[in-house]
């Protein structure tokens, strides 16, 4: 091997050693129960990254520069979850801008059941203007939570977590502003989600894959996961911390494209 080849191959081989670390790190604390990942980067852009869900189906939505945009009406569905785990105790994950605050009932991430009438959701503006919630099929499992949250800026990134946690058998829901608890209540039962029998909405609060739902979103968005597990305090804050510790940058931005999922 000539000497110049093998200098590439060494700064080459200590290149992806360097990488590696952040390739962990981007997906953060408990990346062992992620069971879905969308990062909506190029060459992944309607991927679940778990391979789980199948790809997600754009209903007027699009994905522009690493980001899943929703308007009213325009939506986006992965439909079904073909394989993984069943759903019990989760945690709803989501980094998104909200471009306006004007909207009503719209949603960043919903878990939908597909033959009965079942949802949770991390919901915007749906029963109290410019505020969150979890919403439930039947209000469920939905609670004007105290203190709540109300955004007043439009276009910032918002970090936002909904828990549903088995207490007993009663449903124990936790809500999450930018790592801050802003809502913990009890009500309703957990449900179950199984394979073929789950799917996921982006913009939308609910619906169906053929004629999709109620609600509407003028939303962009960066990120969204599901873990199949209820992500503590520590684990929430851990993970807003490292999802965006790397910014693509010229060049580098297919690398941020990899280390990103």
């Amino acid at each position: 091997m000539r000497r110049k080849e093998y200098r590439l191959l060494l700064v080459g081989f200590v290149l992806l050693l360097l990488c590696l670390p952040m390739l962990t790190q981007a997906q953060g604390t408990k990346k062992e129960f992620i069971v879905a990942q969308w990062t909506f980067e190029p060459g992944v852009e309607l991927e679940d990254l778990t391979g789980n869900f199948t790809d997600i189906q754009l209903k007027g939505a699009e994905v522009v520069k690493g980001q899943l945009q929703t308007w009213n009406l325009k939506w986006a569905v992965a439909s079904p979850m073909k394989k993984g785990p069943n759903i019990h105790e989760k945690s709803l994950v989501s980094w998104a801008y909200i471009d306006d605050l004007n909207v009503q009932a719209g949603s960043i991430i919903t878990i939908d059941q597909i033959n009965a009438d079942q949802f949770d959701g991390i919901i915007f503006g749906e029963r109290q203007p410019q505020r969150w919630m979890n919403g439930s099929s039947g209000f469920q499992r939905t609670v004007d939570v105290d203190p709540g949250f109300q955004e007043t800026k439009a276009g910032i990134l918002v970090y936002m977590v909904l828990t549903n946690q088995d207490d007993g058998g009663q449903n124990h829901t936790r809500l999450y502003h930018n790592s801050d608890l802003i809502g913990d209540y009890k009500l309703g039962t957990v449900p179950i989600w199984a394979p073929n029998d789950a799917e996921v909405f982006f913009g939308q609060r609910h619906g169906s894959v053929a004629g999709g739902g109620p609600g509407g979103l003028q939303c962009r968005i960066e990120e969204a996961r599901i873990y199949n597990t209820v992500l503590s305090p520590a684990d929430i804050k851990a993970l807003q911390k490292d999802a965006f510790a790397v910014e693509p940058s010229g060049k580098l931005a297919t690398l941020w494209g990899v280390i990103k999922k």
